[in-house]
C-alpha cells in the first residue's frame, strides 16, 4: 500500500516503513505525527483512489526520526558592470520522519 501526501507545499509518495525528510515539523524525537492532506492512496493489486482534491478519511501515521539541517546553499547575485555583488548562505531546517501506517479511510 501507498499514499500520496502533502506537506510544507511538496508532494510524497510513501508507504510503510518509508523515511523520507520534509520540512520543519514541530516535535521532538519519538513523537507521533498523522498526515491528513492525503491527495492519493493505492495497493499493490493496482487499486487508486485519487482525492477530488484530499481522499475522504484518509490518513498517514508517521513517528518523528530527528531534527536535522539540510546542505548548506550559497546564494550568490551579481549585477554586471555595477560594482554589485550580494553573497549569502541559506541552511533549510528538516525533520525525518518514519511512515508507520496508511489509513485509506472510507
Amino acid at each position: 500500500m501507498f499514499a500520496v501526501i502533502k506537506t510544507g507545499g511538496k508532494q510524497y509518495r510513501v508507504a510503510p516503513d518509508d523515511v523520507i525528510e520534509v520540512e520543519r515539523l514541530a516535535g521532538e524525537s519519538g513523537n507521533e505525527i498523522t498526515f491528513t492532506d492525503v491527495l492519493a492512496v493505492g495497493s499493490d493489486e493496482g487499486s487508486l483512489t485519487l482525492g477530488k482534491p484530499l481522499v475522504d478519511g484518509a490518513s498517514v501515521r508517521a513517528e518523528l526520526v530527528d531534527q536535522t539541517r539540510g546542505p548548506k546553499l550559497i546564494v550568490f547575485k551579481k549585477r554586471r558592470r555595477q560594482n554589485s555583488r550580494r553573497k549569502n548562505g541559506h541552511r533549510q531546517d528538516l525533520t525525518k520522519v518514519r511512515i508507520t501506517g496508511i489509513s485509506a479511510g472510507a
